[in-house]
């Protein structure tokens, strides 16, 4: 039990290292075009979307008995991050906006 369990974490940090090396670099960064960017932020959000709904399939499976629990405590930890980072980014961009509102002219 420990093994599988030691092997499905195992799995599930070696998924993120591959989706984290996936990330654009500082320096591939200055080569973005402004249209390249609303790419970027459309793909990114569209990938958060998905996890969700990855979490919410796993979580009927589960209810249904069709699914393992460690996948499931997986896609669910995942979702949850996602749904962090993205209200990180959220906040960042609130506080940038205001903090431009509020600079003299």
């Amino acid at each position: 039990m420990a093994d599988s369990m030691i092997a499905s974490a195992a799995a599930a940090y070696a998924k993120q290292s591959q989706e984290i090396n996936k990330l654009p670099t500082f320096d591939n960064a200055k080569e973005v075009s402004q249209d390249d960017f609303s790419d970027l932020l459309k793909q990114a959000v569209q990938e958060a979307v998905d996890i969700g709904y990855k979490s919410e399939r796993m979580s009927l499976k589960a209810a249904a008995g069709q699914a393992d629990v460690n996948e499931v405590v997986t896609a669910v930890a995942e979702a949850e991050v996602t749904l962090q980072a993205v209200t990180t980014v959220r906040d960042k961009v609130i506080q940038a906006y205001q903090e431009i509102i509020k600079m003299p002219i």
